[in-house]
């Protein structure tokens, strides 16, 4: 499989709308999760302990940035970092800046359950 990462010079507005999406510190430990795997609402919603409800507040802001690459299963819809994504660099080189023994992010992966919504 040959993985096609999108590279482009954006514009300076570009560059604020995408680091004000990421701003968020939940969006910015979402993204830094489907970095490496696709994750279903429900998933999110116990690991973050927030309603379904703003779960996908923080959904619908990543996709309109265009961060997210969405995978419908019947009614269940399946997220994770979309590398065609115009903003897919600046957001690995973000994503990289956490740091793998962040607490919150041990957290949150200990907290993963296998998807129940299937």
């Amino acid at each position: 499989m040959i993985l096609v990462v999108a590279t482009a010079n954006l514009t300076s507005a570009e560059v604020a709308q995408c680091l004000k999406v990421l701003s968020d510190p939940t969006r910015l430990l979402i993204l830094k999760l489907v970095q490496k795997k696709e994750y279903c609402v429900c998933q999110f919603v116990e690991m973050f302990e927030i309603s379904q409800p703003a779960v996908s507040q923080h959904i619908r802001k990543l996709k309109q940035t265009e961060l997210l690459k969405e995978v419908r299963r019947g009614q269940w819809r399946f997220y994770s970092l979309d590398p065609s994504s115009k903003h897919y660099q600046v957001v690995v080189d973000v994503l990289n800046y956490i740091d793998g023994d962040d607490e919150q992010l041990k957290e949150l992966l200990m907290k993963e359950t296998p998807v129940i919504c299937n």
